[in-house]
Parts: C-alpha cells; structure tokens; sequence
C-alpha cells in the first residue's frame, strides 16, 4: 500500500468545471440566468442579500495572498493625497490662480518634507530582517494611492522590497502608485474591510499630515485600543505643529471626554530615523517584558 499513489483529490478543482460551464449547448434552458454556476454569476454576486458573502470575500482574498506571500507583519502608513513630493511643490504654487489657491498651495509646499520622511521610514523599515519562521516583518502598508501613501511604496522599492497597497474604489478614478507591489495591490469595495486589513498585521503606524481620510483610519485605530478591542502598537504621528494645530488633544482631556493616559497611546516625532528608533525601543521593550514575566512564572 505505501508504494501505491494515492491521488489528493477526487473530485474536480471548481476552475475546471467553470470552464466547462462556459461551453455548454444553447437552449432555452442552458441560456436562462437561473442555469448559470453561482460563482460564475455576476447578477447574482452583487445582489443586496449577498453583501455578507462578498464582505467574506473581500476578508479572504488579501488575507490568503497576504499569507502566501509570507508577509508576517506590517508597518502602516497614513496621510495626505494631496502633499506634493518636494520637486513638484513649486509646480504646485505656480499653478495658484486666486490668493486662496496660492495660500493653500504654500501650506501644502511647506509639508512637503513629510514625502521624503515617509519614504525615507519605509526604507528603513523594509530592510528588516525575516522572523525565525522566516516571515517578513515590518512590511510597508499604504492606501496604495498618490502622495504620501506613493512614497511609502516609493522607499520600500528603493531598496528592492515589497510593499503593499490597499486601493478603493471611488467615484472618480483611482490607480495604484506605480510603486506598490503588483501581487500585493489590492483593490477594495467596503472601506471597513479595507480598514480592517490595514491593521490585521500592523505592528508599528506612521500617521502622516492629511484629511478625512486619515483621522476616519486613525481615531479608529485609537479607538480599537483606548477600548482594549487591539493590543498596543506604535502609533506615531509625524509634525506635533500640524496635529496640535488641527486637534487639541489636551481639550479633548479638559472637557473630560478622554483620559490623560489616552495621549499615550501615540507619539509625535519629526524624523524616519526617530519613528523607527521608537518602533524597535518599543518592541524590545516588550519582549524584554515577556522573558521577564515568563522568568518569574
């Protein structure tokens, strides 16, 4: 019996009788949407009552692929569409038209330096070394978009590694950065799944000057772990002038509606090289923790 071989399956694989299913016979029968394989149906798939199926498809496709492409963790990185990298800044306030344009574009000029940081820590990122299980760390996660998110890509293919990029759809057009990984750009329907994988694997996150799009991301994350539903990890938020500036965090404590030691659950740094001295103090720290806590067990 062992010398015999045993086939893995006996049944055959689903793509082989959706081919099939593609060269049947026409008749009244065959033709009808009802004969149609369910997966190979569009009308059917997008229906409303299937919206739970698609949102378990749309949880499973990156997490299988994030999991064949041996990636262990992630450093997520938020912020701004809209800053511009450092050589286009001058196009920016050149095309100004009104002193409002001009104003806005001069703001934006000057936070043009968050580009170069971003690439910059995702550079530094990306040249982690693989876990004992030989799976990668710290890989650069964006939203896959323009700007800040394309530097984050941009400094991980400086130094030849992968990056991932979470793409959406929107109402107007929208392409991944050239930079993202071409296996690992994804494109999502449900903004709650995409949040939801950009910090299934986060280990460290960078939040970068930007919009709606970055607080929705951010304060979500905050809040996952102000109410213990996530573990603690590095949130680090680049320019404390922009942040303290847009937000004021310490009202937000005067008025009583978060708590002093809630401001500890992020840091505000200006550099790559202090964010990602931060990220590796932080995680030493906790594994020194573990071996002492499991020591004393």
């Amino acid at each position: 019996m062992s010398n015999r071989e045993i086939p893995k399956r006996v049944f055959p694989p689903a793509k082989d009788d959706a081919a099939s299913a593609r060269h049947v016979t026409p008749a009244p029968q065959t033709t009808d949407p009802a004969y149609r394989l369910a997966f190979q149906d569009m009308d059917f798939l997008l229906r409303d009552d299937l919206r739970p199926v698609r949102f378990q498809l749309e949880l499973l496709k990156p997490e299988l692929l994030l999991d064949e492409a041996n990636i262990g963790s992630t450093f997520v990185m938020y912020g701004s569409a809209r800053i511009p990298e450092p050589s286009k800044a001058d196009m920016l306030v050149d095309a100004a038209v009104t002193d409002t344009q001009r104003r806005i574009a001069e703001s934006l000029k000057a936070k043009a330096r968050y580009y170069d940081e971003a690439r910059a820590l995702a550079e530094l990122a990306s040249q982690s070394p693989l876990d004992a299980d030989g799976r990668r760390q710290f890989v650069v996660c964006s939203g896959g978009g323009p700007s800040i998110m394309e530097a984050a890509n941009r400094g991980a293919a400086d130094v030849g590694a992968d990056s991932i990029g979470l793409n959406i759809v929107l109402p107007h057009e929208q392409a991944p950065n050239c930079y993202v990984t071409p296996s690992l750009s994804f494109q999502f329907h449900y903004f709650a799944l995409r949040k939801m994988h950009f910090l299934l694997r986060a280990r460290a996150v960078a939040v970068f000057p930007g919009g709606f799009g970055t607080f929705d991301e951010t304060f979500e994350l905050l809040t996952l772990i102000q109410t213990g539903k996530m573990k603690p990890l590095p949130i680090l938020f680049f320019g404390k002038e922009f942040w303290t500036k847009v937000i004021n965090f310490d009202a937000l404590v005067e008025e009583g509606v978060i708590s002093p030691n809630d401001l500890k659950l992020f840091r505000f740094v200006e550099t790559a090289e202090d964010a990602w001295a931060h990220v590796n103090a932080y995680w030493a720290k906790r594994e020194a923790d573990h071996r002492e806590q499991q020591a004393a067990e």
